[in-house]
């Protein structure tokens, strides 16, 4: 395993979305404890989670409870896992998502989560998304209390865009680390972020970074490769390995602060994904991916 920096910490290059462990679709509690425990094994140590991470009208924090678990449960050293959890969404009944980024909410929502995951502080608190019926400054100044407090640790952004993270920053200083928007080689609107984050130094975390690559096999059997993505199947047929494997680490190909986090409901596919950070692509391949 290869490591990033976020913040003053020394992470893996390649993280876990603990997502798909809690919501529609989700394994059983024995599977998504031996995908945390699988990760863990491959040197991941970065660790993705949210309070609204449960199933439509749940209550709340299913996923932070899930991780401490396995976390409790795991017989190696954990000292050293940062969990990035956020605040500042909801799922209702109907299965969509609502934004409440009111500093009352964040403050409450942070002090859920500090309990459910049965720590002193939060390692990395994100603001889940900017709520466009509350002032940005009032939401990042909620970050900036709980830091000072001591709840928290280190302070992210997710959903942002460019002007926001010059906002949060002028707020925060270095204490604002990272920032999580949505990347993949078939979403690649954050560009302009991914950039900034490189040119500020904060941590930039893709989710869904595997948007668009399908599930393959490497004898050729899969389905075929959708449309704008065979150089990625190529190459991984090449090098005898998953497109996703490829995907990953061409993402980590694009700046030293960027650091994936694909998500996971198999130990098999998580362990694939980390195997990414030592996947490391040469120029010919870059300039054949790089179209995408």
């Amino acid at each position: 395993m290869r490591y990033r920096t976020l913040g003053d910490l020394r992470v893996s290059a390649v993280g876990l979305g603990a997502m798909p462990l809690s919501i529609e679709g989700r394994p059983d509690e024995a599977r998504a404890v031996a995908t945390v425990h699988a990760a863990l094994d491959a040197g991941v140590t970065l660790l993705d989670t949210a309070d609204s991470y449960h199933l439509p009208g749940a209550e709340p924090g299913h996923n932070e409870r899930l991780v401490a678990r396995a976390l409790a449960m795991y017989g190696g050293d954990t000292a050293n896992v940062l969990v990035a959890t956020k605040g500042g969404r909801g799922r209702p009944a109907d299965g969509g998502w609502t934004v409440n980024g009111s500093p009352r909410h964040l403050k409450a929502a942070a002090e859920a989560s500090l309990k459910r995951l049965g720590v002193a502080a939060i390692g990395l608190y994100q603001l889940h998304k900017p709520d466009p019926a509350v002032p940005f400054e009032d939401s990042v100044g909620a970050l900036r209390e709980l830091l000072d407090e001591g709840k928290v640790r280190l302070v992210g952004l997710s959903n942002a865009d460019t002007d926001q993270i010059r906002r949060a920053r002028a707020i925060l200083g270095d204490r604002l680390v990272s920032v999580q928007n949505q990347y993949s080689p078939a979403v690649r609107d954050s560009d302009p972020e991914l950039r900034l984050c490189a040119e500020l130094g904060l941590a930039f975390l893709p989710w869904s970074p595997l948007g668009g690559i399908s599930r393959s096999s490497l004898d050729g059997s899969s389905e075929r490769a959708p449309e704008g993505f065979a150089a990625f199947h190529e190459v991984a047929r090449e090098r005898g390995v998953s497109p996703q494997r490829i995907c990953l680490a061409w993402l980590l190909s694009l700046s030293p602060t960027v650091l994936p986090i694909p998500g996971s409901g198999r130990p098999e596919t998580i362990r694939d994904s980390a195997a990414a950070a030592d996947l490391v692509l040469t120029t010919e391949e870059l300039a054949r991916l790089g179209h995408y």
